[in-house]
């Protein structure tokens, strides 16, 4: 397991935009899977999106499909959710995870293969 830190939440209004920062401390981060997680109030926890370690493979939740783009930037350890056109149902705490896995098959759409996690970034959107 490694350090997860995420950042960038806050209460926006809909149709507004937010970007959320995932910084994994790893020396080998370029290794790394990283998969974005939400959990809305009263509900299970959901997946959002991840990427694989060379950020050429990506993948969506359909409910966010064309509104969230998920990259990293290696140099810097971190992994952005750009998030656009916000809806109200789009409120919850947002989780970062990280595995270590080098290939594509190393994206994970389930919360079980990750071992790294932070501790939620809360994104409130009012309607």
């Amino acid at each position: 397991q490694v350090p997860v830190v995420e950042s960038g939440g806050g209460l926006v209004q809909a149709g507004d935009s937010l970007r959320l920062s995932c910084v994994v401390s790893a020396r080998t981060f370029s290794n790394y899977a990283v998969g974005w997680f939400r959990r809305a109030p009263g509900k299970e926890r959901e997946f959002v999106a991840t990427i694989s370690s060379s950020g050429a493979n990506t993948y969506y939740a359909e409910s966010v499909k064309g509104r969230f783009t998920i990259s990293r930037d290696n140099a810097k350890n971190t992994v952005y959710l750009q998030m656009n056109s916000l809806k109200p149902e789009d409120t919850a705490v947002y989780y970062c995870a990280a595995r270590d896995g080098g290939s594509a098959q190393a994206m994970s759409v389930i919360p079980s293969p990750y071992d790294s996690w932070g501790q939620g970034t809360q994104v409130t959107v009012s309607s």
